[in-house]
């Protein structure tokens, strides 16, 4: 990648980070396809996006955990299984082709922003005493969390994630509001600290198997401006009303599905 590219691809992920690492997600809806504009593979920029997002996770949250808005031990009950997948999807992308790649990371935006247009009912009527259902207290939010309906989505999430080079939040945050029970404080903290370990089992994943190469020189300056990104977003986070956060990710993928999907067709 030439010093102009690389000089584009350092503002564009630090404009990305910033903007998703409000949202308790770590960008790679966005990564993957900056760095395919400028030229790098499908593989190579699935491998460089996930190095790039625990960049942006880390930094967000150390942040939110200054805040107090994550939920630890929700975290290690529903990561768990979604670290394992991940790494098995960072595998599997190894025996998959880029046009199917390509078309399957335009679907999976499409699908997300879905999620994201639907609307969040906060059920606070639910009983904790029913199988699976778990009474959460963080600061000055109580909830019940319901694990049934939301580890196996977090689970799926961290395959296709590992596989296609993102980080799940883009899913397990909107899971966690829509089918767990959490707020949204809280799911965008607990997010940030997820995605970390979502995006190292995907990384892990791709170079064991050897799926895309890894250019050093390439990936840290775009982990440094993603470090700082992450740590700008992250603290405007509360400048932002959730519904703002909501409505910018569901018009934005979108319109990066169709350019990448139209992109690989045409």
């Amino acid at each position: 990648m030439s010093s102009t590219y690389l000089a584009l691809a350092i503002v564009a992920v630090l404009a990305a980070s910033t903007a998703f690492s409000m949202g308790g997600q770590g960008g790679g809806v966005v990564y993957v396809p900056i760095l395919l504009a400028l030229g790098m593979s499908i593989h190579d920029a699935e491998t460089t996006s996930l190095f790039v997002i625990v960049a942006t996770s880390v930094s967000a949250a150390i942040i939110y955990r200054r805040r107090r808005t994550t939920d630890w031990n929700l975290a290690l009950v529903i990561e768990p299984m979604t670290f394992v997948l991940a790494f098995g999807g960072g595998l599997a992308a190894n025996y998959i082709d880029a046009f199917a790649l390509k078309i399957v990371f335009g679907a999976v935006l499409i699908v997300a922003s879905l999620f994201m247009l639907r609307p969040i009912t906060e059920r606070e009527t639910i009983s904790a005493r029913r199988w699976g259902h778990w009474p959460r207290t963080m600061g000055a939010y109580s909830y019940v969390v319901r694990l049934p309906s939301l580890v196996p989505v977090t689970a799926v999430a961290g395959f296709v994630a590992g596989m296609i080079g993102i980080s799940g939040g883009i899913f397990k945050m909107p899971a966690m509001l829509l089918l767990g029970g959490v707020p949204m404080r809280i799911a965008i903290g607990t997010s940030s600290f997820m995605v970390v370990l979502t995006a190292l089992a995907g990384l892990s994943g791709h170079l064991v198997s050897g799926s895309g190469s890894f250019d050093v020189f390439v990936a840290l300056p775009l982990a440094a401006a993603a470090f700082v990104g992450g740590r700008l977003g992250s603290s405007l986070s509360t400048r932002v009303k959730p519904s703002t956060l909501k409505i910018y990710f569901a018009v934005l993928l979108p319109l990066v599905a169709v350019w990448m999907i139209v992109g690989t067709l045409v």
